[in-house]
């Protein structure tokens, strides 16, 4: 009988850190480079999140120059570290700046979501972009996975994560690749309408 038991309370506490986990994996962009980690756009979500449903905790598993292989490679033990209930998947940039082939961006953005949804999250997709300089049929077929992505596994994407800062030079490191600190909100709001449908109201949180 205590044997039972024992079981059903780890359940029970498995359940609600599920209910409660929001996980972000993504690159430099979500992992606040240039800046104090505070300021970054993740951050400014946990403490949004904090305020309105504070049961619901952020952890955020970016990482500066991460790939779509790097995350395959470290999404399975997250997924049981954290037993998340949202994912927010924001990787593919560096692929695109490598000229990795179309083919195996999509193919491991594919894989990303399909593991997550196995672990039961939900995944809200970030989509990305990639400068023109890699030519138009490159980077229409880059753009391009995202919006397959997510048909096939019936997520929620959004197109280009980064469209409300990216064409302005004054919100843009003088890399002309990462967001700066003054750009971070504006991420967030470009988040937020898509991902608070997804968030349990207040009589479920």
């Amino acid at each position: 009988m205590f044997r039972v038991l024992f079981i059903l309370i780890l359940l029970s506490m498995a359940s609600l850190a599920q209910a409660r986990t929001l996980l972000v994996l993504g690159d430099s962009i979500s992992a606040a480079y240039g800046m104090p980690p505070e300021r970054g756009w993740v951050q400014l979500l946990a403490s949004r999140l904090s305020q309105h449903q504070p049961d619901i905790e952020v952890v955020n598993a970016s990482i500066s120059g991460d790939t779509t292989q790097g995350g395959i490679a470290r999404l399975p033990l997250l997924l049981q570290q954290h037993q998340p209930r949202w994912l927010l998947l924001e990787l593919g940039g560096n692929d695109g700046l490598r000229g990795t082939p179309p083919g195996i961006i999509r193919k491991n953005l594919l894989r990303l979501v399909t593991l997550a949804q196995q672990s039961g999250a939900e995944v809200l997709l970030l989509g990305m972009r990639i400068p023109p300089n890699y030519g138009p049929v490159y980077a229409k077929k880059f753009a391009d996975n995202y919006r397959w992505v997510a048909q096939q596994t019936a997520t929620t994407l959004i197109p280009f994560f980064m469209q409300a800062v990216a064409l302005r030079p004054e919100l843009m490191q003088a890399d002309g690749i990462h967001p700066n600190a003054e750009a971070q909100p504006l991420l967030l709001e470009t988040l937020w309408p898509q991902l608070q449908p997804l968030l349990p109201g207040p009589a479920e949180s």
